[in-house]
């Protein structure tokens, strides 16, 4: 949508900061009827062969529609339904990416739109870029900012691992979709976007302490994207309808942050790696999947109440460690970050989302292990403590 880019593309000319060279998704579609837009815009883009990829649900939900409509229009399309694990899960594992690889093999698909949310965005946009073909994103929930993505977080052999994969060449997101989605959905986008606190925080503490790249564009996009989710948690929750939408529009905001950056540092942090640890802990455990969003908003409590503890033990007088108490400023106290994740309808604590209390202090302990090369806070204190035990 043009709003987005004209406004991305104004900061950008205020702070000084080029973007020339990123590949933006062109276009960006955030309006009713996108699902048949993308059907303009596959076909009138040439291509003749495409690969619908979704699971039960989105199919019935938009990837029907969008294979009639591209059928109606003179193209082939192809469904590929992603099927579940002996779970009931539809998982971004190795069985699922295969089973769209070999479905792009064999129809000679030369595109691969995704139908769907952020776990069939990563096996799309993986399998995509394993083929050497294009993918377009058709979202039907805002529950994750992970739509605009160049990794692909994958499950491998029960281990989490971000793989460089290819960002959608457009994206469709039908605001009728957004709005008529699962609240549960709608609640853990909120809760993926409430994660910006933590992980900007850690973010500018990796930068202050470990000289990791910076990049005031890409926070100010997701600090403005994030304040106008908080200042509409209670609408959200109510599931009104302009602000699901705005909701969409800031995880698609977020998700071009990490574009611009190029990695994922301006929207996830140490409250993303306790979410996968989780994960990967249910996946060795053989239990069923939480949603992404509604673990990122219970973790960054969690991570801003720990962080408190650690400015308040003195950790701020480690050598190298900035002023932790003036850099927590800009994070809520737990308490507000936990009222607000239940305005917006979704679960506020581990009890609520279902984590037990031994995987909470464990994780707490051992997450900053899932990302070893980010230097969140958490990895530097945890690392601390191991050495002056």
């Amino acid at each position: 949508m043009k709003e987005i880019m004209e406004r991305i593309r104004g900061m950008a000319e205020e702070m000084g900061e080029s973007i020339e060279g990123v590949a933006f998704p062109e276009p960006i579609v955030l309006a009713p009827g996108a699902v048949d837009a993308a059907a303009d815009w596959l076909t009138a883009s040439g291509y003749a062969r495409i690969q619908v990829v979704a699971d039960a649900n989105t199919y019935e939900a938009a990837g029907k529609r969008l294979v009639d409509g591209l059928t109606t229009r003179g193209a082939s399309a192809a469904p590929t339904i992603v099927l579940p694990n002996a779970l009931g899960d539809v998982a971004a594992d190795e069985a699922s990416v295969v089973q769209v690889l070999l479905d792009a093999q064999r129809t000679g698909a030369e595109a691969l739109v995704v139908v769907g949310a952020g776990t069939l965005h990563d096996i799309a946009r993986y399998a995509a870029f394993t083929c050497g073909r294009p993918f377009v994103s058709v979202p039907t929930a805002p529950s994750v900012d992970g739509f605009t993505s160049v990794g692909a977080p994958l499950i491998v052999r029960g281990d989490k691992i971000t793989i460089p994969a290819v960002g959608p060449a457009a994206i469709f997101a039908d605001v009728d979709l957004a709005t008529a989605a699962p609240r549960a959905l709608i609640a853990a986008g909120f809760g993926d976007m409430l994660g910006k606190y933590t992980s900007l925080f850690d973010w500018r503490f990796g930068a202050a302490t470990a000289d990791e790249p910076y990049s005031p564009l890409a926070a100010a996009i997701t600090e403005r994207a994030l304040a106008r989710c908080v200042a509409q948690a209670a609408a959200i929750g109510r599931g009104e309808p302009a602000a699901v939408v705005a909701l969409m529009e800031a995880l698609i905001e977020s998700g071009l942050a990490m574009l611009i950056f190029g990695q994922s540092h301006p929207a996830s942090g140490a409250e993303h790696h306790v979410s996968h640890y989780w994960e990967m802990e249910y996946i060795r455990g053989q239990r069923r999947q939480l949603l992404h969003g509604a673990k990122v908003g219970v973790a960054c409590a969690l991570v801003s109440e720990r962080y408190r503890r650690i400015a308040e033990e003195g950790a701020a007088a480690f050598e190298g460690v900035p002023d932790l108490r003036a850099m927590l400023q800009a994070v809520p106290e737990p308490a507000a970050l936990r009222a607000l994740l239940s305005e917006a309808g979704g679960p506020a604590t581990p009890e609520e989302l279902g984590v037990e209390p031994a995987l909470v202090r464990e994780s707490l302990d051992r997450a900053h292990r899932v990302r070893p090369n980010r230097a969140t806070l958490l990895r530097r204190y945890n690392e601390l403590s191991q050495l002056n035990r």
